[in-house]
């Protein structure tokens, strides 16, 4: 299979208007931003996707996954975003991979996945599926990667070497993700073998783009260990990310790696890569932050401003 890298221009959708914003659009001048985590099935944050417009008509949105848990939900927000932004990228987190006992779609595993995708292409929006498109804009041209990766169980606390050791350690400390009961990887038999389908395909892709191109690799969990540091509940590390994939922001050129999951948003500098943690998060956490909740974190250009910057 080949996959192209080339500009993408917007989706052939028809747009409806978007609301007001607090001010005046501006024409040209676009940035490339980001957000994640949205859990709009929390009224709070589905106002603040109500409410949120891009600056200027030339701006794309990457949404690093976990928009919401039902597909009614999933729809009902990108088709706003995809609405007012020149170009959505989305990429899942585990959220949508749920299937809970009261969405109406009972899809499972790649079934699920892939009728999220559809959903996409209804809407313009690019998914992991879909051709690596290029940012033209300010410091571009920059091969935008939307990955999908999963986890495998493998950032597992020091001296534990198998799987159902971790988790025997996770549960006698009282920790247990809830994709243990909702995220089934079917037709896969576990969710790290899922996870190794989706990163060697993904490396292949990634190897085949042009050399002289950097990129700004989009994935739901962190692509490196070091964002994991600061979790209250260390165990939980199970279930955010891969080994795999430590090497990848060098290897494969990152101007900046952007990412969600933990719900610390922050910026940090690993091996002199950026990586950018971009959620919104539940309302009890967003709640005692400075700023405007939901205001995407913006990519590219770079911010200058060094505010959460840390080096590891």
């Amino acid at each position: 299979m080949t996959y192209e890298i080339r500009p993408v221009p917007p989706g052939p959708v028809p747009r409806p208007a978007a609301p007001a914003a607090d001010g005046p659009r501006r024409p040209g001048h676009g940035k490339l931003v980001a957000v994640s985590d949205l859990h709009v099935r929390y009224a709070e944050n589905r106002d603040i996707v109500e409410r949120l417009t891009p600056e200027s008509d030339d701006d794309w949105l990457l949404i690093a996954g976990d928009v919401g848990e039902f597909v009614a939900d999933i729809r009902w927000a990108l088709t706003v975003l995809s609405s007012r932004f020149a170009r959505v990228v989305w990429v899942p987190g585990n959220h949508e991979l749920w299937t809970p006992a009261q969405d109406p779609v009972q899809l499972r595993g790649v079934e699920r996945y892939e009728h999220l995708v559809a959903i996409c292409r209804e809407l313009g929006v690019l998914t992991p599926e879909d051709p690596y498109p290029v940012w033209e804009g300010a410091e571009g041209p920059v091969v935008i990667a939307p990955l999908f990766l999963l986890y495998d169980y493998t950032f597992r606390p020091p001296g534990v070497t198998t799987k159902a050791e971790a988790l025997a350690v996770a549960e006698e400390a009282g920790v247990m993700c809830t994709d243990e009961l909702f995220l089934h990887p079917d037709p896969y038999p576990t969710r790290e073998s899922w996870c190794r389908a989706r990163v060697a395909a993904t490396e292949a892709r990634l190897a085949a783009v042009p050399e002289e191109l950097p990129t700004v690799l989009v994935n739901h969990f962190p692509l490196v260990r070091e964002p994991l540091r600061p979790l209250w509940h260390p165990e939980f590390s199970l279930w955010c990310g891969t080994e795999a994939t430590a090497d990848w922001p060098r290897r494969f050129r990152a101007a900046t790696v952007v990412y969600g999951h933990l719900h610390i948003p922050r910026l940090l500098i690993c091996d002199g890569v950026p990586h950018q943690e971009v959620s919104l998060g539940y309302p009890r956490e967003w709640r005692p932050r400075a700023g405007t909740p939901g205001r995407p974190v913006q990519i590219l250009p770079p911010v200058t401003a060094a505010s959460t910057a840390a080096t590891s």
